[in-house]
């Protein structure tokens, strides 16, 4: 029998968090973050991250976890995803997967090996070195040369990924959208069911401008100003986070805060599309548009349970 596994994606602002509590409460389950800014410590207001009151007694993992100033990736993601799911399954309860990052479930889910690209760090060396003096749009020009449906998929501004997907190549003469798309269609290792949340775009992006505008009124600015005299700078892979580097580049007096709300909202808007476009291309996802179930949470609580029960998930 494979272990259960539940997993709860959707774009930004869509209402994942309270959806997961009451998720995770019905199943006796335990919920393991699949995000990359809330694993960081002090970084609460711009990643929205959950409160302890929110969490209502239900154990989360990968939510202040690390300090500002250390790396987060996919694999270092997947090592502690895994380490964390064979202690909830140890205390008989199901792991649940809530984020947004759907490159970090799927790690997960099919158990994507990261091993190969872990070696020489020699030509990374060099891509970061070319981005630093170049800049990251030369970086991705390099990449749609070589691999053009990598280059559509990840944003100039993810030096990170454009780097790993061109050190991929460079290492395996193989283009890295054509590998993760065999690793997609590998069976996975657990009895799943992926929902994806979802609403009527206006829905999410009215929701998302609200959310900016919330963040600067808990003190957004406030947060990234604490953050800056740590020592973060815009460079480190926790302030190319969406609202930390616009606000930085507005304490740097590069734009007026109006200028970088702004950017916040339509960055963050953009980045809720490409949710999207990623869930849309994952096999066997349980979609729930809201708007169908006329956004009656119950309504939706209910179905997520019968869906469950349905795949002898619980």
């Amino acid at each position: 029998m494979k272990p259960p596994l539940i997993i709860l994606a959707g774009p930004t602002a869509v209402g994942k968090t309270a959806a997961s509590i009451e998720l995770a409460k019905a199943v006796n389950g335990e919920i393991i973050s699949a995000d990359s800014m809330q694993v960081y410590k002090y970084m609460d207001i711009g990643s929205a991250k959950i409160t302890r009151e929110e969490m209502q007694g239900v154990p989360h993992y990968l939510i202040d976890e690390l300090e500002p100033t250390k790396e987060f990736n996919v694999a270092l993601f997947q090592k502690l995803a895994n380490k964390y799911m064979e202690q909830i399954y140890a205390k008989g309860k199901i792991p649940i997967l809530v984020g947004g990052t759907g490159f970090y479930i799927q790690s997960v889910l099919y158990q994507i090996d990261f091993t190969e690209n872990d070696s020489d760090m020699t030509y990374r060396k060099e891509l970061e070195t070319l981005a630093q003096q170049e800049g990251k749009e030369y970086l991705h020009q390099m990449l749609w040369q070589v691999d053009e449906k990598s280059a559509r998929e990840i944003h100039a501004n993810n030096v990170k990924r454009v780097i790993r997907a061109l050190e991929f190549y460079h290492k395996t003469g193989q283009k890295i959208s054509e590998h993760n798309e065999e690793e997609r269609k590998k069976d996975s290792p657990y009895n799943y069911v992926y929902f994806v949340l979802n609403d009527e775009r206006t829905v999410v992006y009215d929701r998302i401008n609200l959310r900016v505008d919330l963040m600067f009124e808990q003190g957004l600015l406030e947060e990234v100003e604490k953050l800056k005299a740590m020592g973060c700078t815009k460079d480190m892979v926790a302030m190319q986070g969406l609202g930390y580097k616009e606000v930085l580049d507005y304490l740097d007096g590069r734009c007026s805060l109006d200028q970088a709300k702004d950017k916040i909202k339509q960055e963050t808007r953009h980045f809720a599309k490409r949710q999207l476009t990623w869930f849309r291309r994952e096999k066997d996802v349980c979609w729930i548009n809201k708007q169908e179930f006329h956004r009656e949470d119950e309504k939706i609580h209910q179905y997520m349970l019968d869906v469950l029960k349905e795949r002898e998930i619980i």
